[in-house]
């Protein structure tokens, strides 16, 4: 089916092209012309995802080849990404096209000289398109070298509906309620929350929620610039939200040695797989994915979500992730590499993933209708209608060594605070040692 549809919207380029229109999406449409102008070419592009989410990013690749001509090749970084990239670039094998999960990581690839400014194309494009908010994370001192090609959004908590139904639960709107319900849950049986605690990044999206409801988006803005101490007593505050549900062994599945061997996909697993063992996960969108994908989920039926709760007297967070697609000076086909950002920066492009599920686009162009199921349209309607009020992850703008790197900086201190959530001050101190050191850098 997904192939069945890509045929028909490049056929249906192709056609207005031939008559001097735009793309039937509504926009510039780019990447060659249709006309197989890049055929005999290899755009290698590196990126952090696996699983499903490879393979439906594959799946616009191919769009991509059936456009132009050009083969791709995808090289999965894991979540090393900074690493990965820059020592494959030292050995002379650079990729043309990274999809960057943290502005942090941008920010340091673009001061070491690595990246190409995006064409006038793709600039176009996404000043037509897309709210400000994703240029201005896209952009390094004012030069724009990021294209936010997939969103998410973090503020969402997913639940088995069949779970909370036989608790007598519903959906609550307070992070108090949250964890009452959660007792409700465990009490009936199976766990209240899975924790993917292995992940570091998992943890640093729990406290960001927290924090931005609590202390406020001023504040946030501050501690994401480092322009406010991790010390602060706003910090520590959040950090102790956070620990009374990191220390109750009845909240989460496994407890807190459960949580830290417990990935990403496995956090899904335990509440959507064959056996569930949680009654909800909290994490962006992108769990819709993974739960319609590996688990057969009907989204909005087997499988749903509410927003974050709001935390004490804040109101509910809105916090926004992305993968910005960037062109690399040495990889040995960046003219291909930008005509595949060109691509990107298109509804049509969009529009192939957003079908297969797991997909946000900042893209206000893409049409909701191109949205699998109505809770993931709902979602991205949240999202773009949010326009600039979004926070962009707070972890994703640090750099890479604290807020983006795996066993190191914010991630390891995070599952030390999972596995001894005793001493909030203590490990805010240690967040803020850490943070210094990679700000200096």
């Amino acid at each position: 089916m997904m192939r069945r549809r890509t045929t028909l919207l490049t056929g249906c380029t192709a056609l207005a092209l031939a008559l001097g229109a735009t793309a039937c999406g509504g926009g510039p449409v780019s990447a060659g012309g249709g006309d197989k102008a890049l055929s005999g070419q290899t755009v290698t592009v590196a990126g952090v995802w696996s699983g499903s989410e490879q393979k439906n990013f594959q799946k616009v690749l191919d769009a991509f080849t059936e456009k132009t001509g050009a083969k791709t090749q995808f090289v999965s970084t894991g979540d090393n990404v900074s690493t990965v990239v820059g020592s494959k670039i030292e050995g002379g094998n650079a990729p043309d096209v990274v999809m960057v999960p943290q502005v942090g990581v941008l920010k340091q690839f673009a001061q070491k000289g690595w990246l190409k400014p995006l064409s006038p194309t793709a600039q176009q494009t996404i000043d037509a398109d897309y709210a400000p908010v994703w240029k201005k994370y896209g952009s390094i001192d004012g030069t724009l070298y990021g294209l936010y090609f997939k969103a998410a959004h973090k503020s969402t908590v997913w639940y088995s509906p069949d779970a909370l139904a036989q608790a007598g639960v519903k959906p609550p709107k307070t992070y108090d309620e949250l964890l009452k319900a959660g007792h409700t849950v465990s009490d009936s049986g199976l766990a209240a929350f899975a924790v993917a605690g292995q992940d570091g990044w998992t943890l640093t999206d729990w406290f960001e929620n927290i924090y931005l409801s609590q202390a406020g988006p001023e504040k946030y803005d501050a501690l994401a610039a480092h322009q406010l101490k991790w010390t602060d007593a706003s910090v520590v505050k959040a950090l102790s939200t956070l620990g009374k549900l990191f220390k109750d062994k009845q909240l989460i599945a496994g407890g807190e040695n459960g949580a830290l061997n417990t990935d990403f996909p496995g956090s899904v697993e335990k509440v959507f797989g064959p056996k569930p063992e949680a009654g909800m996960v909290y994490e962006g969108d992108f769990v819709a994915g993974v739960a319609h994908d590996q688990y057969g989920k009907a989204i909005g039926k087997d499988a749903d979500f509410f927003p974050f709760p709001a935390v004490g007297a804040g109101t509910a967070p809105v916090v926004s992730g992305g993968d910005a697609a960037v062109v690399l000076k040495d990889g040995k086909n960046a003219k291909a590499g930008m005509k595949l950002l060109e691509y990107l920066a298109t509804p049509e492009a969009a529009a192939v993933w957003a079908k297969a599920g797991g997909f946000l686009s900042p893209n206000r162009k893409l049409n909701l209708s191109a949205y699998g199921d109505d809770v993931t349209r709902a979602t991205a309607k949240s999202l773009v209608g949010a326009g600039d009020s979004v926070r962009f992850d707070m972890s994703d703008q640090a750099p890479a060594s604290f807020g983006g790197t795996k066993g190191t900086g914010e991630w390891k201190l995070l599952q030390d605070f999972l596995r001894d959530p005793s001493d909030p001050k203590g490990t805010a101190a240690k967040l803020e040692a850490a943070a210094a050191k990679a700000y200096q850098g």
